[in-house]
């Protein structure tokens, strides 16, 4: 089994801070094996992440959190962007044909753009994997009803920390059953279904911590946008 963070974000998401090489280290001290980097609507930072990942000593997959009309969605092994603003469906369509896979995060959280709500039970059942456990949680009710329809469904579970600071890297951990130490290693052993969720709640004050950083971050980017 490999240890992968598969849900995290670094500077050049709109809310996230840190820089990639923090992210990396971080998921080496604490003794993961794989990472995905996945900023919202952006791949750049990822690549550079998978680049230099072997320097840590993980396997580096490049991914990102794309925005669709309904919601997040994570694209894990994409080397291109994924347009944000495309249908769910159409979204998936565009992953798959870059060979990676969709993975739907915090699905039934309509505050932090979860699809459920926006979509039928048939489309997100259409989804490579559900997302379980997001460490980002407030009561854990979301989580578990991710869950309850991850099994219903026999759709492989992920986790991920959904971390938008270096610290919280391995919060929420995806243990796969992987053939090979590879990217391509991992995707598959997450589409087989060779998954195993282990996770930590994120401390309330770092939640809140990360939040206000976002909102700080954003209302910076906007006001420079508009001088």
């Amino acid at each position: 089994m490999l240890s992968a963070e598969l849900h995290c974000h670094s500077e050049l998401s709109f809310d996230g801070r840190d820089p990639v090489e923090l992210l990396l280290s971080q998921a080496e001290a604490v003794g993961l094996d794989a990472l995905a980097v996945t900023d919202h609507d952006e791949i750049d930072a990822s690549l550079a992440a998978a680049e230099r990942a072997a320097d840590y000593g993980l396997v580096g997959i490049p991914g990102s959190e794309v925005t669709s009309a309904a919601g997040h969605v994570l694209a894990l092994g994409i080397h291109e962007r994924v347009p944000a603003g495309l249908p769910f469906t159409e979204t998936i369509e565009h992953i798959h044909e870059q060979d990676g896979i969709a993975v739907v995060p915090h699905p039934f959280q309509r505050s932090r753009s979860g699809v459920a709500p926006h979509i039928t039970d048939a489309e997100l059942a259409s989804a490579d994997a559900i997302e379980i456990y997001n460490s980002r949680l407030l009561t854990g009710r979301s989580n578990r009803r991710a869950g309850r329809f991850a099994r219903a469904h026999d759709l492989p579970m992920t986790a991920g920390s959904d971390a938008h600071i270096a610290e919280m890297v391995g919060q929420a951990v995806t243990n796969v059953g992987a053939t090979e130490r590879t990217p391509t290693g991992v995707l598959d052993g997450i589409r087989a279904g060779r998954t195993e969720v282990i996770g930590k709640r994120t401390p309330w004050r770092i939640s809140l911590r990360q939040a206000g950083g976002g909102v700080k971050r954003r209302i910076k980017s906007r006001l420079t946008s508009l001088l």
